[in-house]
């Protein structure tokens, strides 16, 4: 069966209920029979909820339905993309390890690496996304995992997820793979021999604004590892944004398809525009990594960025000239969105920190939405001629 018919149908197979849909099961734990059967829930011999924190119908729907997307065998949901990073890390790496990461990525998830896990006495090294070549001369004999996203936020850098598969297992390291802007639909991290996949569910596997959510997957015994740490540290994602998440998933392929339409489209027009220094997107032929990402995407995400000329003044008045696009904290939503990610989403890193991952300061986001392209490109038009 199809990835897709597979994620959809999950339930339905699953299950031998009256319900067509599943049911919300909002309790905070679970009741048995008698004491052997309690007994054998708690002693890990059967799959029966015990309590929500950890085990949940609900949740494990979702789960279940991402692992088929991504080809995975087996997952954990959490309450935010971040605490599944945050997990994925501290499960696996201990105090004198070493990680590997690419320099562009997510502003909280640096904060993480630069300032949470070195009290930890964890130690990183930063490289180049554009250059997986010079990675190598970076692992130590205490290197442990390679982190990346790819396409990266916000710059959208493609890392060649083959090589870096490759290197992982040359030093025997885990690769983990943040898959949040590109989804499964368009890319399998897993296919190309990641370890660990990761994504902040509140982007487009929701897709429309309103509820946090996070999982990480892979192979079973590295995510009964991850499931052993969440179990007793907590960050548990709620039955009710996992029954969303569930219901979001059905319709992801057909809402990817119109984005990254959109987003193409949109990247394509740009291109021309004399008041921007360059355009970015993955399936854009002037992209540089462009092969890269036609070998291993199927489409190019929803996500567009581009650099004004004139800096962070020219930015400001770009997204207060905006009547249509939404200017909010998120990405991923039906409704476009434009960031200004020097003074929001990166705000927190130095100018120096910035410009090493290609942030300037007039560096626009579009999360391309699910209008009309029209309309889109119209709105981004009349607010580039007052900036």
């Amino acid at each position: 069966m199809h990835p897709i018919s597979k994620a959809i149908r999950t339930q339905v197979e699953r299950t031998n209920e009256m319900e067509h849909s599943q049911p919300l099961f909002l309790s905070s734990s679970f009741c048995f029979d008698n004491a052997e059967e309690m007994r054998a829930a708690f002693a890990d011999e059967t799959d029966d909820n015990i309590y929500s924190r950890f085990s949940n119908p609900n949740v494990q729907e979702f789960v279940d339905r991402m692992c088929a997307l991504e080809g995975t065998e087996a997952g954990f949901a959490t309450a935010s993309g971040m605490s599944a990073i945050f997990a994925s890390f501290m499960t696996f790496l201990k105090q004198g390890d070493h990680l590997i990461s690419c320099r562009s990525i997510f502003g909280s998830t640096h904060t993480v690496i630069t300032k949470i896990l070195p009290k930890y006495g964890i130690t990183h090294s930063y490289v180049d996304a554009g250059d997986i070549s010079t990675w190598e001369q970076h692992i130590t004999p205490n290197t442990k995992m390679i982190y990346l996203e790819t396409p990266t936020n916000p710059g959208l850098d493609v890392i060649d997820l083959k090589v870096a598969s490759e290197l992982a297992k040359k030093h025997k390291l885990l690769l983990n793979v943040d898959n949040c802007f590109a989804t499964p639909i368009a890319q399998r991290p897993a296919d190309f021999g990641a370890d660990l996949v990761i994504h902040s569910a509140t982007k487009w596997l929701d897709g429309q604004g309103r509820v946090l959510g996070g999982v990480v997957l892979g192979k079973k015994e590295l995510i009964h590892e991850i499931y052993l740490f969440c179990r007793s540290t907590g960050p548990s994602l709620s039955p009710f944004n996992a029954w969303i998440l569930s219901r979001s998933l059905e319709t992801l392929e057909v809402r990817m398809d119109r984005h990254a339409s959109n987003a193409l489209y949109l990247a394509l027009q740009l291109e021309r525009n004399e008041r921007l220094n360059w355009v970015k997107y993955p399936l854009l032929p002037s992209h540089p990594q462009y092969a890269v990402a036609k070998a291993q995407m199927t489409n190019g995400g929803g996500v567009v960025c581009f650099e004004l000329k004139g800096g962070i003044e020219s930015g400001r008045k770009f997204l207060n000239a905006l009547k249509m696009l939404s200017l909010t904290a998120n990405l991923g939503d039906t409704r476009s969105i434009a960031s200004h990610p020097a003074s929001t989403t990166h705000a927190k890193l130095s100018e120096a920190e910035r410009m090493a991952v290609g942030i300037s300061a007039g560096l626009i986001r579009i999360s391309v939405g699910l209008e009309n392209r029209e309309d889109i490109l119209a709105d981004i038009m009349q607010a580039l001629e007052k900036v």
